[in-house]
C-alpha cells in the first residue's frame, strides 16, 4: 500500500487534515510501531461561537461526534493496515492512561501531529493548524508500515500573543512559548479540576474550549 493511497482513503472517510511522521522509536515496548499517522478533524466554526464564557451543550454534543468519527476513522485504517500485512495500533482521540497518570496518553498527539508537520503547539498547549488553527481534534495510528512526513516541521507562530492565557477562566495557561509539547506551559490539573467544579452541568465538567474560541489564529 503506497502512502499516497493510504492518505487519500483517510480523507474519503472524514478526515480534515492527514499526516505522516517517523518518531524514531516504538512508543509501545516490544512492537516495532516508529511510524505515526496523525488523523485531524475540523470542529464547527458556528458551534464553537456558542462558546462564551462557558461551554455550551452542542458544544459539548459536537466535541463528542468529533472524538467519534476520529475513533471511527483509526478503527478502519487499523484494519486496512492489518489486511495490508502491517501492524497498527489506533490511539483514541480522547486518551488517558488511567487514575494514576490521568492526563497523558499513549503517545501526545498534538506531538505527532507537530512531527507531522500539520501545524504547532501553542502557548494554550492546543495544537494549532496551519488551514484550521485550533479548531481541530486529533487522533493517530502507530505502525510499523514505513512512513515519511511530508511536510517540515513548522516553528511555533503565536508569537506576543497571549489571547488564550487571558481568557483562560481557570488561570491554567502561562503564557510563555512552549516546549516541544508544551505541556510545560500549561496546567492540566488546574484546567480539569477548574471545568469540574465549574461546568458539572455540561458533560460533567470535561469541556471547556475557550481557549479554542479566542485563538485568532481559528478565523472565527
Amino acid at each position: 500500500m503506497e502512502q499516497r493511497t493510504l492518505k487519500e482513503l483517510i480523507l474519503d472517510w472524514g478526515a480534515s487534515l492527514v499526516g505522516f511522521a517517523d518518531l524514531g522509536e516504538s512508543p509501545i515496548d516490544g512492537q516495532n510501531l516508529r511510524y505515526a499517522v496523525s488523523i485531524a478533524v475540523k470542529l464547527s466554526d458556528a458551534i464553537l461561537k456558542t462558546i462564551d464564557e462557558a461551554p455550551t451543550f452542542t458544544y459539548f454534543q459536537h466535541y463528542r461526534s468529533a472524538n467519534s468519527l476520529l475513533d471511527n476513522i483509526t478503527f478502519k485504517l487499523t484494519e486496512r493496515l492489518e489486511r495490508a500485512g502491517f501492524s497498527a495500533f489506533p490511539i483514541a482521540a480522547s486518551q488517558s492512561l488511567g487514575k494514576n497518570n490521568p492526563y497523558a496518553g499513549v503517545v501526545a498527539h498534538k506531538t505527532v501531529a507537530v512531527k507531522a508537520g500539520l501545524g504547532f503547539v501553542g502557548k494554550s498547549g492546543l495544537f494549532i493548524s496551519e488551514e484550521y488553527g485550533s479548531k481541530v481534534r486529533l487522533a493517530t495510528v502507530l505502525t510499523d508500515m514505513p512512513l515519511q512526513a511530508e511536510k517540515p516541521m513548522i516553528e511555533n507562530g503565536c508569537g506576543e500573543c497571549t489571547a488564550c492565557m487571558r481568557a483562560c477562566p481557570a488561570g491554567a495557561i502561562f503564557g510563555t512559548l512552549p516546549t516541544t509539547d508544551g505541556e510545560r506551559n500549561f496546567d492540566a490539573e488546574k484546567c480539569s479540576r477548574y471545568m469540574k467544579e465549574h461546568f458539572q452541568d455540561i458533560g460533567r465538567g470535561s469541556v471547556c474550549g475557550i481557549c479554542i474560541k479566542v485563538c485568532p489564529k481559528n478565523k472565527l
